[in-house]
C-alpha cells in the first residue's frame, strides 16, 4: 500500500503549479495564455472546485479504490466552507476506514491478492460543499471532449487518468449522504453510510445505490415512541435542527406516534441552519408555553444540543425539560459539557455498538512521523494536545506550547473511542465483502482483479452488496433489507448525576423491535425515582368523566358525575336507576336503603304516648259507662249512641299504632279501614245527636208532636247507615286497588345522594290519605253546623253545646293540621312529620270528644253520686212550652239590653225547667 501526503494551505502560486502538474500536459510546449490553463484544469477537475483547486484529500494507492465522505472539519461561518476540527466524528471515524483497509488488505482470506485503496474527502459538516468535493469520485467517469485541444508540436495533449472509484464509504450527516447519493446514482456508485439515518434514504426508487449499516430513524423513531409510552408520557414537543436528519427523524417520531395513538406533540418546532442570536432563548420560551410538555423529543446536532441545554438553563429550568435524545446526543459528552445538572435524566438511545479493542490500540500508536497519510493529523495534533507546530522561522503564538513530536493519544490526552468507529468499520467490510463476492463469481481462480471486473458494474457491486451477511466487527451481523436498512438495534442511555458513585451515562435498557426497559433503574432530577409526568391532562378522578378538548386528543377537562349519576365509562355519565344511587366514588349503582318509621323513632314516640293515654282514658270511660250503665247519667247520655261514639273515640287512638308499625299488606288493609272508620263513627254519632237535637227544638216551635227518628233505635240506625258508607267506600278501594305495599324512591331524594332513602309505605298517597278522611271531614263539618244551629239551646238544658264546644275546637285541629301536614311535602323529614301531624291530630280531636263529653260525666258518677239522680219526667208538650220560653227570655234580654224598656216577666217562669234533660229518651 501507497499514500500520497497532501499538505494542507499551501502558498496560491503552489497551489497553481500543483493544479498544472495535474493537468494535461505537452512536451516542450511554451508557455500558454491564461484561458487555456483554465480550460485544461476543467478538462481535469470536471469544474467542481469553484476556486480552482483540488480538495484537499487522501489518496491511497490499491487495485480497487473506494471512496471515503468524513465530517473533518465542522461548518465554518458565514462565507467560509470549513470551520474548526472535529476529533471524533471526523478524525476518529476517519481512522477508522483507514484501520479497517489495513486489516482487510492484511487478511489472505479476504481479498486474497487485491489491495483496496482510497480516495477520502472532507465534507466540512456541509451538504453543499460535500456535493463539490464528491464530484472527485465521478471524475474518471466523465468523458471529456479534448479533440480540438492540441499542443503547439500538433500533439493531443497527455491527460493523466484519475483513478476509478467503485464505491463510497459515507457520509455522517443524512443531508449531506442525500446530496451526494443523487449524483452518485447517476453513475451508478454504491454507497454503504456508517451514520446517516433519516428515514427518507429507506426510498429504493430515489436512493437506490444507497445502503448504510446504522438502521434508519423510523427505527430510532419507533424505538422513542415506545420509551415515551413506557414512561406514561402523552404530551410531549419536539425540536429538530433543520435539514434531513432532525426534519425526517421528528416526522417520522410524527408518524408513528399518530399511528399508535395515545400521544399528542404539543409543539414541533425547527432549529434554523443559521440561528439568529437569542434564537435558542426564543426556542425555550416557545416550550415553555405548553408547560406541561415537559417531555422534549430532540433529534438535533451536538452544536445545537448544547446551545438548547444552555438556554434552559440561563432561563433557570434546569430539571423542567425532560429530554429524550436521538442517537446524534446518543452517550457523547460533549453536548452536556459544563451543562449536566441540565441534561440530569436525559434519555437518550444509540445504535447498539460496541468498543473495537483494536482500533484503539491502532489510534493511540498514531503519531506524527508514523500517520503522514493523514493530511489532517497535524492539525488533529494540535487540537488534541493543545499544541502548536512550528516551522523554522515562525513565531509561536503567546500563550500556546510548542508540540515535540512526543506525546501520545490517551497518555497526554483524554481519548475515548467515537460511538460510530464500529460502524465505518463494518461499512468498508461489507464492501470488502461485497467485493470478494463477486470476484469469486467473475473471476474464479484469478489472482487478481480480471477484466471482468474492469472497469466495475456498480448496479452488479450493489446487488453482492445487498446479499452480504457476516459478523462485524462487534460480532452482530451485518446485512440489509431490500431498501438497504441495517436492522434496528439500539441500546438506551441515561444521564445520571444523583445517587451513583460514577456520574454518566448508564445503559437502562435496549430496542430489537420491542422495548425492554428497566424503569426502576432511572433516576431523575434531584435523585428523584418516580418517572416525572408529561402530560396535557391528569388522569380523572373516579367519579369523574372526560371531556376532550377538541383537536386535542390527549388533553381533557374532568368533569364530576353529579347528583345521581355513575361514571359509564372513560367519558360519560349516566343516571343511576331510580331505585338506586351512586356509590361514594361514583363508578357504579348501589341499592337505595330503604327505611321506614321506627318504633323506637322520637318522630313515633310522642304520638305512641298521646294514644296509649288516650286508650286507656277512653277504656275507663267505657267501663264506668258499663258499671253504671242504669244510672240516671248514663241514660240520660244516650247509652247507645254513647258505646258507639266511644268505639269511634278508641279506634282513633288504635289507629296510631297501624300508622307506626311496619308497613304490609295487611296492615295496609288495616289502614284503609281504620284510619277513616274511627272518626266516620264518631262524628256519625254525633251528627246523629246534634240533628236529633235540632229537630227536637225547630218540632217544638212548630208543634206539640214529636218528631220522627228520635227513638234510640233510630239513632242507632241513622248512625250505621252514615258508617256503612264510609266502610262500602273502603271495600270498593280494595277492589279495585287491592291494598299493598310500595317503595317511595322520590320523598327522599335530596341533591346529595348520600342522604337519599326509600321509604317502604303503604300504597296511599297524599291524596288517597285526604280522601280517606274527606267522608268523616263531611260529618264533621255538618256536625258542626248543627251544633252552630242548636247553640240557642238553654245551657245546662242537654249536650248540644258541649258538642258545639268540640266540633268548634275539633275543627280548628284540622285545620291546623292542612297546613302542616301539606307545608311538608318537600321536608326531608316528610314521612316524619306528616305521620305525626296525622296521629297527632286525629289523638287531639279524639281527645277533645272525650274530655268535653263524657269526663264531666264520668266525674259526676265517681265523685258526686248525689247528682247522678232521677229527675222528674215531662212530656215532650212540656219540653217544647219550656223551650219556647227560653227563646222568648233570651230575645227580651238582648232587648233589654239594646235599650228597649220591656214589661218585666215572671221570675218563675224559666227557673222551673231549668234541669230538664232533653236528652233523656224517657221524656
Amino acid at each position: 500500500m501507497t499514500s500520497q501526503y497532501l499538505l494542507p494551505p499551501l502558498p496560491q502560486q503552489h497551489q497553481q503549479r500543483t493544479m498544472w502538474r495535474s493537468g494535461p500536459r505537452c512536451g516542450h510546449a511554451p508557455p500558454r495564455p491564461r484561458l487555456v490553463w483554465v480550460l485544461w484544469a476543467w478538462l481535469c477537475s470536471g469544474a467542481w472546485a469553484h476556486q480552482g483547486t483540488q480538495p484537499h484529500s487522501i489518496k491511497i494507492e490499491g487495485d480497487i479504490t473506494l471512496g471515503g465522505l468524513f465530517p473533518v472539519h465542522s461548518r465554518g461561518p458565514a462565507g467560509v466552507p470549513c470551520g474548526e476540527i472535529k476529533k471524533e466524528k471526523g478524525i476518529h471515524r476517519m481512522e477508522a476506514m483507514l484501520y479497517a483497509l489495513d486489516q482487510i488488505n492484511s487478511d489472505p482470506d479476504l481479498l486474497p491478492n487485491i489491495t483496496l485503496g482510497a480516495r477520502i474527502l472532507d465534507t466540512c459538516s456541509r451538504d453543499t460543499y460535500a456535493l463539490e468535493q464528491s464530484l472527485t469520485f465521478v471524475q474518471a467517469l466523465i468523458q471529456k471532449d479534448i479533440s480540438d485541444v492540441r499542443c503547439s508540436n500538433g500533439e493531443p495533449p497527455i491527460i493523466r487518468k484519475p483513478e476509478r472509484v467503485v464505491g463510497v464509504i459515507g457520509a455522517s450527516a443524512s443531508s449531506v449522504s442525500i446530496m451526494v447519493a443523487n449524483v452518485l446514482r447517476l453513475f451508478e456508485i454504491p454507497q454503504i453510510s456508517y451514520a446517516s439515518t433519516a428515514p427518507e434514504l429507506s426510498d429504493n426508487n430515489r436512493y437506490d445505490f444507497f445502503s448504510r449499516v446504522v438502521p434508519p430513524d423510523s427505527y430510532q423513531a419507533q424505538a422513542m415512541v415506545d420509551i415515551v409510552k413506557a414512561m406514561g408520557w402523552n404530551y410531549v414537543s419536539t425540536l429538530a435542527s433543520e435539514g434531513n436528519y432532525g426534519e425526517s427523524g421528528v416526522e417520522a417520531f410524527m408518524q408513528i406516534s399518530r399511528e399508535a395513538g395515545g400521544l399528542c406533540i404539543a409543539q414541533s418546532l425547527k432549529i434554523p441552519r443559521e440561528p439568529k442570536p437569542g434564537e435558542f432563548d426564543k426556542i425555550i420560551k416557545r416550550l415553555m408555553e405548553t408547560s406541561n410538555a415537559r417531555g422534549i423529543i430532540i433529534f438535533a446536532n451536538e452544536d445545537d444540543i448544547r446551545r438548547v441545554l444552555k438556554a434552559a438553563k440561563k432561563a433557570n429550568l434546569t430539571g423542567h425539560f425532560l429530554f429524550v435524545g436521538s442517537d446524534s446526543w446518543g452517550a457523547k459528552i460533549s453536548p452536556i459539557l459544563d451543562q449536566e445538572d441540565v441534561a440530569e435524566g436525559a434519555v437518550t438511545i444509540l445504535p447498539k455498538r460496541a468498543s473495537i479493542e483494536g482500533f484503539d490500540q491502532y489510534f493511540t500508536t498514531r503519531s506524527l512521523e508514523n500517520n503522514r497519510r493523514n493530511i489532517w493529523f497535524a492539525e488533529f495534533w494540535e487540537d488534541d494536545f493543545k499544541c502548536k507546530l512550528t516551522r523554522p522561522g515562525i513565531k509561536l503564538e503567546n500563550g500556546r506550547k510548542k508540540c515535540t513530536g512526543e506525546e501520545r493519544i490517551s497518555r497526554d490526552s483524554p481519548y475515548e473511542q467515537e460511538g460510530k468507529v464500529q460502524f465505518v468499520i463494518d461499512a468498508v467490510y461489507a464492501m470488502a465483502h461485497a467485493l470478494h463476492s463477486m470476484h469469486l463469481d467473475l473471476c474464479p481462480g484469478a489472482a487478481g482483479v480480471c477484466d471482468k471486473m474492469d472497469p466495475m458494474e456498480g448496479r452488479l457491486l450493489l446487488q453482492y452488496i445487498r446479499n452480504v451477511n457476516f459478523n462485524g466487527s462487534a460480532g452482530t451481523g451485518v446485512m440489509f433489507n431490500e431498501n438497504g436498512d441495517a436492522p434496528g438495534r439500539y441500546d438506551i442511555f441515561q444521564y445520571q448525576l444523583s445517587n451513583t458513585t460514577l456520574p454518566g451515562y448508564k445503559v437502562i435498557g435496549q430496542w430489537t423491535n420491542h422495548l425492554r426497559l428497566s424503569v426502576e433503574e432511572m433516576q431523575w432530577s434531584g435523585g428523584e425515582q418516580r418517572v416525572p409526568d408529561s402530560v396535557c391532562s391528569f388522569p380523572c378522578q373516579p367519579g369523574e368523566r372526560k371531556k376532550m378538548v377538541k383537536g386535542v386528543p390527549c388533553c381533557w377537562h374532568c368533569e364530576l358525575c353529579d347528583g345521581y349519576q355513575y361514571q359509564a365509562d372513560e367519558f360519560s355519565c349516566e343516571m343511576c336507576p331510580f331505585d338506586m344511587r351512586p356509590t361514594e366514588n361514583r363508578t357504579a349503582c348501589r341499592p337505595t336503603p330503604i327505611i321506614k318509621l321506627e318504633w323506637h323513632s322520637p318522630w313515633a314516640m310522642l304520638p305512641m304516648f298521646l294514644a296509649i293515654l288516650g286508650i286507656l282514658a277512653t277504656t275507663s270511660v267505657i267501663v264506668t259507662f258499663i258499671r253504671y250503665n242504669e244510672t240516671p247519667i248514663v241514660r240520660a247520655s244516650g247509652r247507645e249512641l254513647s258505646y258507639v261514639l266511644l268505639t269511634g273515640i278508641f279506634l282513633i287512638y288504635a289507629i296510631t299504632f297501624l300508622m307506626i308499625a311496619e308497613p304490609g299488606a295487611v296492615v295496609c288493609a288495616f289502614r284503609r279501614l281504620f284510619l277513616g272508620l274511627g272518626m266516620c263513627i264518631s262524628y256519625a254519632a254525633l251528627l246523629t245527636k246534634t240533628n236529633r237535637i235540632y229537630r227536637i227544638f225547630e218540632q217544638g216551635k212548630k208543634s206539640v208532636t214529636p218528631p220522627r227518628f228520635i227513638s234510640p233505635t233510630s239513632q242507632l240506625v241513622i248512625t250505621f247507615i252514615l258508617i256503612s258508607i264510609q266502610v262500602l267506600g273502603v271495600f270498593v278501594w280494595f277492589g279495585v286497588v287491592p291494598p299493598h305495599t310500595t317503595v317511595d324512591y322520590e320523598e327522599l331524594r335530596p341533591p346529595n345522594p348520600e342522604s337519599a332513602r326509600g321509604i317502604l309505605k303503604c300504597d296511599m298517597s297524599d291524596l288517597s290519605l285526604i280522601c280517606c278522611l274527606s267522608y268523616s271531614i263531611v260529618l264533621m263539618v255538618t256536625c258542626t253546623v248543627y251544633a252552630v244551629k242548636s247553640r240557642g239551646v238553654p245551657e245546662n238544658f242537654n249536650e248540644a253545646k258541649p258538642i258545639g264546644f268540640t266540633m268548634y275546637t275539633t275543627c280548628i285541629v284540622w285545620l291546623a293540621f292542612v297546613p302542616i301536614f301539606f307545608g311538608t311535602a318537600q321536608s326531608s323529614e316528610k314521612m316524619y312529620i306528616q305521620t305525626a301531624t296525622l296521629t297527632v291530630s286525629m289523638s287531639l280531636s279524639a281527645s277533645v270528644s272525650l274530655g268535653m263529653l263524657y269526663v264531666p260525666k264520668v266525674y259526676v258518677i265517681i265523685f258526686h253520686p248525689e247528682q247522678n239522680v232521677q229527675k222528674r219526667k215531662r212530656s215532650f208538650k212540656a219540653v217544647a212550652q219550656a223551650a219556647t220560653m227560653s227563646t222568648r227570655l233570651s230575645q227580651k234580654s238582648s232587648d233589654k239590653q239594646n235599650g228597649e224598656a220591656k214589661p218585666e216577666e215572671s221570675k218563675d217562669s224559666a227557673p222551673k225547667m231549668a234541669y230538664i234533660n232533653y236528652s233523656n229518651p224517657d221524656f
